[in-house]
């Protein structure tokens, strides 16, 4: 009996650690994202949502510790640096931990872009994330939570064939992730999530290029 269950519980654990992600009922969505935004995360809106994100648990940049070898000095230039080095370091785990087709870290500024072409992380003509685009999101969480003195914008791109249901299928891909990373504890109040629809396309309108621009970025900015 012993041995049977030896042998059994590896089969247990390949089973559950390798089950299909499916996200929840579309009508459950609410809850999971609720103290998210649903607008673009311009400056006055972080601004305006910062009181909920800090009764939230969240943490400005100007909690973190500074680094060792900075000099002490005028608040404002410190924050910067700070805020610098953070994204930074933020820069480089995400680019570590995400090499892999169809998906890319960028820098703009001190903000950091994380782009996820819709193929790399959803099934193939289903709306759902799939088993790899599960994996990735669960890297992506464990990272956001540990920098988690940051507000991050989820918006979800379509290309221009779909023109009628544009916006919809971007808004749908983009909480659908938002929905993941909130069951795998990131703060929602730190959200912003969008469908901009065929807007802001990267790529050439031609096969190749629309499957760049079915896509999903994930902008992460410091809080401030």
């Amino acid at each position: 009996m012993k041995l049977q269950n030896v042998l059994i519980l590896p089969i247990l654990l390949c089973i559950a650690g390798c089950a299909q992600y499916h996200s929840p009922a579309r009508n459950t969505w609410p809850q999971y994202l609720r103290g998210a935004s649903f607008t673009d995360m311009t400056e006055v809106a972080r601004i305006a949502k910062r009181p909920v994100f800090l009764g939230a648990g969240g943490k400005l940049i100007s909690s973190i510790e500074m680094p060792a070898n900075m000099e002490y000095g005028d608040k404002v230039q410190n924050d910067t640096a700070i805020s610098v080095n953070y994204m930074a370091n933020l820069e480089y785990e995400l680019y570590d931990a995400l090499r892999k087709p169809g998906i890319s870290v960028q820098r703009a500024g001190t903000d950091v872009v994380v782009i996820l072409v819709r193929d790399a992380i959803m099934e193939l003509n289903v709306g759902d994330i799939s088993s790899d685009g599960a994996d990735t999101l669960k890297t992506i969480s464990k990272i956001l939570k540990k920098y988690d003195a940051t507000f991050l914008e989820i918006a979800g791109y379509t290309d221009s064939m779909a023109a009628s249901q544009a916006d919809a299928l971007s808004l749908d891909m983009a909480q659908r992730v938002g929905v993941y990373l909130s069951q795998h504890g990131v703060n929602t109040a730190r959200m912003f999530i969008v469908g901009r629809g065929a807007a802001r396309p990267i790529a050439a309108q031609d096969d190749i290029g629309r499957l760049t621009n079915r896509r999903i970025e994930i902008r992460l900015v410091p809080a401030r």
